[in-house]
C-alpha cells in the first residue's frame, strides 16, 4: 500500500530577488489510510443445519428486533427426527399412566400372586395345626409349606417386577422428554433470528435455495452506529496510537470531510497487503446508515498552528539549506509532509533560500 503524507493547506512561498522565503503557517503530518465504513457489532449468521430456504421473512435493509425471524430453513431428516421423538414422548406418557396396558399387566400379575399367597398362607396355617394334632401326614404338611414358600417368593418377585416396570417407564419418559427438547431446539436452529435490534445488510440466499451447514446466510449489524475499518502500511503503524484524530472522505458523500478517532490498533500484520488494521469511531455522524462504503482517511500524527515551512525541494542532504549568498546552513527539521518540511532551528522567516 502506498503511504501519503498530506497537508491541508498548500505552501505559498514568497520569492525575493529569485530566492524563496520560508513561510509561517499551520501544518499537519498525517498517515494515509484506506478502508471501509462498517456497522457496529456487524457479524454473519451461519447455518447450523443442511436444508432448503422455504421462507424469507425479512429482507435486506429491514430493521428487525432481537429474536425476530429472518428466514426459515427446512430439512427433511431433522423433521423426521422430531416426529419420531414426539411420538416416542407421547407413547412414554401413555405407558406411564396407572391404567396403561404395560403397568396393568404387571399389576395384575402381582395381585394374582398376592391372592395365591393369601390362599396358600391360610392353607399352610390350617395344615400346621392339623400336623401338630397328628391329623395329617408329614408329606401333606410339607407340601402345604412348600406351596406357601413358593407363593411368597412369587409375590415378592412380582412386586419387584412391578416396581421395575414403573421405574423403567419413568426413565423412558424422562429420556423421551429430553430427546424431544433436543430435537425441538434443533428445529429452532432452522429459524434464523437476530441476536439484537439491528439491520439486515445482506442475505446470501433466495427462497428454495439449498443451504449447507456452516454456510453464511445473513450479514447483520446495528443501524445506529458505525465505525471505520482502515488499513495502515506496516512501515508507519508505530506512529498510530489510540485517541489520534482522523479526517476522512467517503466517496458516496463527495468532498465532505468526516472526523473520527482511533480506537483500536491491531497487532497482526496482513501479510498479503503488508498492512495493519486500525479501527476508529466517528465523531461526525453519518447521514445515512450504509455499511461497506469505501473511505480514504488521514490519521493526524502531529500538527502545529504556527510552523516555519519551506518546500522539501530546498532541503539538501544532511538536513541543510542554501541561503541566497550561496552558503550552506545546517537546520533542524520537524514535521514533514509530502511536499514540505518544518524548520525548527537554523534559519529565520526572513532568511532567503535558493536551490
Amino acid at each position: 500500500m502506498k503511504i501519503k503524507y498530506l497537508t491541508f493547506l498548500l505552501f505559498i512561498g514568497c520569492r525575493h530577488n529569485g530566492s524563496i522565503l520560508p513561510h509561517v503557517k499551520p501544518v499537519v503530518e498525517a498517515v494515509y489510510a484506506s478502508g471501509f465504513v462498517v456497522s457496529k457489532d456487524e457479524y454473519q449468521i451461519f447455518s447450523q443445519v443442511d436444508g432448503y430456504v422455504v421462507e424469507i421473512i425479512a429482507h435486506e435493509g429491514d430493521q428487525v428486533k432481537k429474536d425476530e425471524p429472518i428466514l426459515i430453513i427446512e430439512g427433511q431428516q431433522q423433521h423426521a427426527r422430531y416426529r419420531i421423538a414426539k411420538d416416542n414422548y407421547a407413547l412414554a406418557i401413555k405407558n406411564n399412566r396407572l391404567d396403561s396396558p404395560v403397568l396393568m399387566e404387571a399389576k395384575a400379575a402381582m395381585e394374582t400372586a398376592q391372592v395365591k399367597l393369601q390362599f396358600d398362607s391360610i392353607h399352610y396355617l390350617r395344615y400346621t395345626n392339623l400336623w401338630k394334632s397328628n391329623a395329617i401326614k408329614q408329606n401333606e404338611y410339607d407340601q402345604a409349606k412348600l406351596n406357601f414358600d413358593n407363593s411368597r417368593l412369587t409375590y415378592q418377585l412380582q412386586q419387584n417386577r412391578y416396581q421395575k416396570v414403573k421405574d423403567q417407564l419413568n426413565n423412558e419418559l424422562t429420556n423421551a422428554q429430553n430427546n424431544l427438547k433436543i430435537t425441538s431446539d434443533e428445529t429452532g436452529r432452522y429459524i434464523v433470528k437476530s441476536n439484537f435490534d439491528g439491520r439486515i445488510y445482506k442475505i446470501t440466499k433466495v427462497q428454495g435455495e439449498l443451504v449447507r451447514r456452516a454456510e453464511a446466510l445473513v450479514t447483520f449489524g446495528r443501524n445506529d452506529a458505525f465505525y471505520l475499518q482502515l488499513s495502515v502500511d506496516e512501515l508507519d503503524i508505530r506512529k498510530i496510537k489510540k485517541g489520534q484524530k482522523i479526517k476522512t472522505q467517503i466517496d458516496a458523500y463527495g468532498s465532505r470531510v468526516f472526523e473520527a478517532t482511533v480506537t483500536q490498533v491491531y497487532p497482526m500484520v496482513n501479510q498479503r497487503e503488508q498492512a495493519v488494521r486500525v479501527d476508529a469511531d466517528f465523531t461526525t455522524p453519518l447521514p445515512d446508515g450504509l455499511s461497506g462504503l469505501a473511505v480514504e482517511a488521514n490519521i493526524i500524527i502531529r500538527e502545529k498552528e504556527n510552523a516555519l515551512i519551506i518546500p522539501k525541494s530546498l532541503l539538501l542532504a544532511g538536513d541543510s539549506v542554501r541561503t541566497s549568498d550561496g552558503k550552506k546552513r545546517k537546520v533542524v527539521c520537524g514535521i514533514e509532509t509530502l511536499d514540505e518540511v518544518e524548520i525548527i532551528q537554523g534559519i529565520e522567516a526572513t532568511t532567503p533560500l535558493i536551490k
